[in-house]
């Protein structure tokens, strides 16, 4: 009879052991509570607390959580409807406040959040909520953050998933980007078409320039072959008046044959001439030729008997007869 409550005692100090050993998995915490109230947080791993007396109260996740925000619609300052939702990391730094400072603490978050997505939003042009979500999402941290310091959480991070307007100001958004694309087009077309014609203006007042430049240059080659085409008839002259001067009558018949002689083929090679009526003569001319036969007999040096041209177109000069 001893022995069985001697096994009875044993076997009730095992389970009063067993009852009171507690095992705190890792990114955990417990809080203790010892008749109701709450007395120590258990951390991971291995506690010990009195069966009967003490018992565990909250299981706190310690580890940084994720809350999705539902969609929701929100009025912008400037009175346009979109639908947004986002998401919320948060974790929990104080495990007492946690689970004793704040009822439910995963609906508390996401009302506060959104609420505050609501005042934040509402106060921006839909404009301005679809170009800064930096700014928005920034606001949000500051401000929950501030709310949920009280309850032993830490908001490490606020993210606006979706902002979706309505179907019509999505369409008047595609309008609009579609006529700002258009207007940057005849914006970038007309400043092409300005380079174009300041270019092409710069090219003709280069190539201008360059013409004025070889005009200017072929007026000097022009003058300079003047100036040497004066100083060769100049030579010319002085030439011939040695000659006059030297041979006398002979000189100046050969001379002005030679100019005879040019101005008669002048009238021949002309393309306008069909017919070639002679001013003078053809003994004359026939006389003219005489005379230069003459004078280069006498440059030969035969100049003891000079043939006379005009005798020898005697039997062809009417006026002879």
């Amino acid at each position: 009879m001893i022995l069985y409550f001697f096994a009875a005692l044993v076997l009730l100090a095992i389970f009063v052991v067993v009852s009171g050993v507690t095992v705190v998995r890792q990114g955990y915490q417990y809080t203790i509570e010892r008749f109701g109230r709450f007395t120590i947080v258990a951390r991971p791993g291995f506690t010990f607390i009195l069966p009967f007396i003490d018992r565990v109260g909250r299981k706190i996740n310690m580890m940084e959580q994720v809350l999705d925000i539902p969609g929701q619609e929100i009025i912008t300052r400037d009175n346009a409807m979109v639908s947004v939702d986002g998401v919320v990391f948060f974790q929990v730094l104080d495990a007492a406040k946690a689970a004793y400072e704040v009822s439910e603490i995963y609906v508390a978050i996401m009302q506060l959040t959104t609420t505050n997505l609501r005042t934040v939003m509402g106060s921006m042009d839909l404009d301005e909520t679809l170009s800064k979500r930096d700014e928005i999402n920034a606001r949000l941290l500051v401000v929950v953050d501030q709310a949920t310091e009280a309850w032993g959480v830490k908001i490490t991070r606020v993210e606006v998933k979706d902002i979706r307007p309505p179907a019509d100001i999505v369409n008047a958004m595609g309008r609009q980007m579609k006529a700002e694309r258009e207007k940057r087009a005849v914006i970038l077309e007309a400043e092409g078409a300005r380079a174009s014609e300041i270019l092409r203006a710069e090219g003709q007042k280069q190539s201008q320039i360059l013409e004025a430049e070889g005009r200017r240059e072929a007026a000097f080659r022009d003058a300079e072959a003047r100036e040497r085409s004066a100083e060769a008839e100049a030579k010319a002259t002085l030439v011939v008046s040695d000659a006059i001067a030297n041979g006398g009558s002979q000189a100046i018949n050969y001379f002005v044959a030679q100019k005879y002689v040019e101005a008669v083929s002048q009238f021949a090679t002309s393309p306008n001439a069909k017919t070639i009526l002679f001013p003078v003569e053809a003994t004359q001319l026939i006389g003219t030729l005489g005379g230069i036969g003459t004078l280069v007999k006498d440059a030969l040096g035969d100049g003891a008997n000079p043939p006379s041209a005009p005798r020898s177109g005697s039997a062809l000069d009417p006026r002879a007869r």
